[in-house]
């Protein structure tokens, strides 16, 4: 008799045993402590023009290259980040400042351990902000897409592992270049207990994404023109690369563990191979390009040595999946939209209460227990089709809106004051 495989990814494939190990033995240390679960929130912005809305670009004249160097008097001078001669990021207690692919702007916080501590260190890093944008001439705002500018009107940043990602993402799947250069998210993270506390919010995010997506929808445009998507973000990364994207491979298998996890990562092609941080490679004399390098076959098997990972290799390995909800030394949840900070703020008070609030968590689980990975993807796919009028899992979003407790959604805040009646249908 056959057993069914939890997962039916990358059959052939055979991750190194060291490896896997490794990746245990990291999710195994990111354990949290029971009642001590914090937050980190993750805000991109997308720079535009003052004075037409086209996206600002890191090289020209008084674009992002100037804006982190001017703000870097803010920050730790030993955490800047530095490639190819160039300033790429910033960083100090509570506060990381990088750029995406397109100059995006990404403000990473935390941890958090209330979801009001937000608004106390965003508004620090924006007073310290906007002087040098008024100066500049340019603004960040918070869309899920530029306004204006196509995707072939931005070049990426001078980061080898973006020029990788291009070479990779230029390839294969729909919308690879158009979501590294234009597009622009919310990301909440979560702690976990143990094993199956982490498996349980991998689930419950998968499932209840779409849905807070929806209503935390602010993606007005696309390409330069009306978005035609109820969810881009959604669409763009469904597509993308499936082998990466979407719904995790056997996670609604009640089987499913932080091994299988582990595998299905390790045994996907690698996208890119990073050996910046791989002794081994450095002390080979491999030039830059040679350490960041596009890998469209090679898994992590091939590409690092026959020995367990060190964290800059596990780090690099797990980025490079782009599930909606992604499991590192805590949980990752992707769904989003860019949102003003106001609303991030309303986001992560729901996550807190839905995935740390007992009576709540267990309420969730029960009516979703023993959903299938097929319902999810109908569900999604339900959302996409009919938009306002969806029924996702069989009931409507006014069921929905209720039964996650989706009040004072603040949905009339703009996501960019100079139009301030812009909003996503």
């Amino acid at each position: 008799m056959v057993t069914p495989r939890i997962s039916y990814a990358h059959l052939l494939a055979k991750p190194n045993s060291k490896h896997v190990e490794s990746l245990l033995k990291f999710f195994e240390n990111g354990r949290s402590q029971r009642g001590t679960g914090g937050f980190g929130v993750e805000i991109e912005h997308l720079p535009v023009h003052n004075s037409d809305d086209t996206a600002v670009t890191y090289y020209e004249p008084n674009g992002m290259e100037a804006l982190l160097k001017r703000l870097a008097p803010y920050y730790d001078e030993d955490k800047e980040y530095w490639e190819n001669g160039h300033l790429v990021g910033l960083a100090r207690p509570g506060v990381a400042v990088s750029l995406e692919p397109g100059g995006q702007v990404e403000t990473s916080i935390g941890i958090l351990k209330k979801p009001s501590d937000l608004n106390t260190l965003y508004s620090k890093f924006r007073r310290e902000l906007d002087p040098i944008l008024d100066d500049l001439d340019f603004r960040l705002i918070n869309y899920g897409y530029q306004p204006k500018s196509s995707f072939a009107d931005v070049p990426v940043n001078p980061k080898d592992r973006y020029d990788a990602m291009t070479d990779y993402l230029g390839r294969v799947g729909q919308f690879g270049p158009c979501m590294m250069r234009c597009s622009a998210s919310t990301q909440v993270s979560i702690d976990y207990v143990d094993e199956r506390d982490s498996i349980e919010k991998l689930r419950l995010g998968t499932v209840i994404g779409p849905i807070l997506a929806y209503f935390f929808r602010n993606t007005p445009y696309f390409e330069g023109e009306k978005n035609p998507w109820p969810l881009l973000r959604q669409r763009m990364w469904d597509y993308l690369d499936f082998q990466r994207t979407n719904v995790l491979p056997g996670l609604f298998d009640p089987r499913y563990g932080w091994e299988d996890y582990a595998i299905d990562v390790l045994s996907t092609p690698l996208m890119f191979a990073d050996l910046t941080h791989t002794p081994e490679a450095v002390a080979s004399g491999a030039s830059p390009k040679e350490l960041h390098r596009p890998a469209f076959r090679e898994n992590a098997g091939e590409v690092y040595p026959d020995r367990e990972l060190n964290p800059y290799e596990i780090n690099h390995i797990i980025s490079t999946h782009f599930n909606d909800v992604r499991l590192k030394n805590f949980i990752e949840l992707r769904h989003w939209d860019s949102l003003p900070i106001e609303r991030a703020e309303r986001l992560t008070e729901i996550v807190s209460s839905l995935f740390y609030v007992p009576e709540h968590r267990d309420r969730l689980e029960s009516y979703f227990e023993g959903i299938s990975e097929e319902e999810v993807f109908e569900a999604k796919a339900n959302i996409q089709a009919h938009g306002r009028e969806a029924t996702p899992y069989g009931q409507p979003l006014d069921f929905w809106k209720e039964f996650l407790g989706l009040e004072g959604l603040l949905s009339d805040i703009p996501g960019d004051l100079k139009h301030p009646d812009v909003f996503q249908e």
